[in-house]
């Protein structure tokens, strides 16, 4: 599973994966035993796939594809593509999102390392998913705070700290905790087609 080629190939569907997710809503149905009274109801879980695109590369790829292929974001959109939600090229590191995606990078990195540490169990890939997030949470919340200070003393522009930390990191919290359950799930399943 190490083999650079591997690599190289989780790295390059993580990063496709990562820009596709950007942009695509997560949704989620009720629960099926009640689809016969109620219907199939749709529900929005008001986050895109993108986080579990970065989760899901670290649990299938590994530790270097997930933190590659994060790093290739990062750097394809501060210079080259708007793949962002908001655009792209270096004005975004203004962007209060900005922390959480350079978190992307030690996030994945992480989750790559804790899922291979045992076997694919899937409460494990769950867990590796859970600490990636949290890491991927706290980069933002330090960069918010570094931002926050940077608008209110050099651009004179200030930020207002707790309800931007509430807007990115408690409100889509509960969307992001549903995502880390389907790439567990998703990523116990292929782990398992893929004999690693």
């Amino acid at each position: 599973m190490s083999s650079p080629s591997n690599e190289l190939l989780w790295a390059i569907i993580g990063l496709i994966l990562t820009i596709g997710g950007t942009f695509v809503e997560a949704f989620m149905t009720n629960f099926p035993w009640s689809w016969t009274e109620q219907g199939i109801q749709i529900h929005s879980l008001g986050v895109t796939y993108q986080i579990g695109a970065v989760l899901l590369t670290g649990c299938l790829g590994g530790k270097r594809a997930g933190a590659f292929s994060q790093l290739a974001y990062v750097t394809l959109g501060l210079f080259w593509q708007p793949v962002f939600s908001n655009g792209g090229g270096l004005e975004y590191l203004l962007e209060p999102t900005f922390g959480y995606i350079l978190g992307f990078i030690p996030g994945a990195w992480f989750c790559g390392v804790l899922a291979f540490r045992r076997d694919k169990q899937l409460e494990w890939l769950a867990m590796s998913c859970l600490f990636g997030l949290a890491i991927i949470h706290s980069f933002g919340i330090v960069y918010l705070v570094g931002l926050h200070y940077v608008k209110l003393f050099i651009l004179d522009a200030p930020l207002l700290l707790w309800p931007t930390i509430a807007q990115y990191s408690w409100q889509p919290l509960g969307g992001q905790l549903v995502l880390v359950c389907a790439v567990a799930v998703l990523a116990s399943g292929l782990r398992n087609i893929l004999f690693y």
